[in-house]
């Protein structure tokens, strides 16, 4: 019995989540076609500069935005801030430090707290376990 190994394809959203970029800002062409993995994998490894730039200078899809502020996702619709932002206006708003986004960094590090000790006390009942 033979098996015939198809190539794996994915959407160009998908593909341009996988490489961390704002799909409405890459390439027509790369919107308009089905990206393969060996695709993916060579756009990963040697990027093209249309790809260089979108993820130096942007405009940078959410999470990306996100975690350049130190911030959560919901923390950035909290703070009013719902469209992709270039790395000049990431670097404007960590300048200007609004006061939505201190207190959206100090949940996020309360957060980060909470999850730190939750894992250090998961990992302490395993030790008793033993």
């Amino acid at each position: 019995m033979t098996s015939h190994q198809s190539t794996q394809t994915m959407k160009p959203a998908t593909a341009a989540k996988k490489l961390g970029v704002y799909l409405e800002a890459t390439p027509a062409e790369f919107r308009e076609s089905v990206v393969s993995r060996s695709e993916l994998n060579q756009l990963q490894a040697n990027p093209p500069q249309w790809l260089q730039d979108l993820r130096s200078n942007g405009p940078h899809p959410r999470p990306a935005v996100a975690a350049k502020l130190g911030v959560s996702i919901a923390g950035l619709a909290r703070g009013g801030v719902t469209e992709p932002l270039t790395t000049e206006q990431i670097e404007t708003l960590k300048q200007e430090n609004p006061e939505w986004l201190e207190r959206e960094r100090a949940t996020q590090a309360e957060v980060r707290k909470e999850a730190d000790r939750i894992k250090k006390k998961n990992a302490e009942r395993a030790e008793r376990r033993d």
